[in-house]
């Protein structure tokens, strides 16, 4: 969904700030939103940008996405007919590209949790704003393109029952006091939204265990503790102790996640 351009917030797309000067491509690059991208048309373009970085001397990085789509971009062969993570065919193990993998796993338990609090922090920084401005009533049901982001059909019964031009309010959250009926109707689509981007995170994590089994060098990187203190870091108030635990679990993450991607990293450019 990231290929896409537009609804930044609810693609969870990196912020430009995050992005530290570091060019970053392939990233909102497509205005056509109301079509699906192939694999094989991301293998094909994704292909160009890698060798158009390597011409230059630069080392490219894939970073998260589809495994589907990295997939169909990295194996030697690929058959856009053969889906190899539903059908009974097995994933290739041959790589057309020499690839140093690193896996950030997450414990479930802690995941799911971190999964749900993201959806509330992207609610606040205006997703249901921006999905207002994105609702189109004769395009509900349209599954295509951009309008397969996570949200978009979630909230499509909120926008026919509460549309966003009728009133300001009814793109916003809602507050106390307000209409039951439109809170509970807002409840309803953000469970929703909770529920099907858990069931996406599981149906990719399972992709990753299938290409593990096939293969793939997938260095696994336990993430669990840093993303348990960063959890509870959001949960305390702004004192010193919250302090001490922002300190904490950007410790147990460089202790636990990036030294040891560092230290694979090098192994593998040596």
């Amino acid at each position: 969904m990231q290929l896409y351009n537009g609804l930044d917030i609810t693609t969870n797309k990196i912020p430009l700030h995050e992005r530290k000067g570091i060019p970053h491509f392939l990233l909102g690059d497509l205005d056509t939103i109301d079509a699906d991208v192939l694999p094989s048309q991301f293998r094909s373009a994704a292909g160009l940008t890698i060798a158009n970085i390597v011409s230059r001397g630069n080392l490219p990085l894939l970073v998260g996405g589809s495994n589907s789509f990295i997939h169909a971009l990295l194996v030697e062969t690929f058959d856009p007919q053969v889906d190899v993570f539903t059908g009974p065919d097995s994933v290739s193990h041959l790589l057309r590209y020499d690839c140093c993998f690193l896996w950030v796993d997450v414990a479930w338990s802690v995941l799911s949790d971190y999964l749900c609090e993201r959806v509330d922090e992207m609610l606040e920084s205006g997703m249901l704003e921006e999905l207002a401005q994105f609702y189109e009533p004769t395009k509900v049901g349209v599954r295509v393109g951009l309008r397969k982001a996570i949200g978009v059909s979630e909230f499509d019964e909120y926008f026919r029952k509460y549309p966003p031009w009728e009133s300001e309010a009814n793109g916003r959250i809602p507050k106390e006091g307000c209409d039951q009926a439109r809170k509970e109707a807002y409840e309803e689509a953000v469970r929703l939204i909770k529920d099907n981007t858990c069931i996406l995170a599981k149906r990719q994590i399972g992709k990753i265990m299938r290409l593990r089994k096939a293969g793939w060098d997938l260095k696994r990187l336990d993430a669990t503790a840093t993303f348990r203190a960063m959890m509870m870091k959001k949960k305390k108030n702004k004192s010193s102790s919250a302090a001490s635990s922002d300190l904490e679990w950007r410790d147990i993450w460089e202790r636990e996640v990036m030294e040891p991607s560092v230290k694979a990293v090098r192994r593998f450019l040596q």
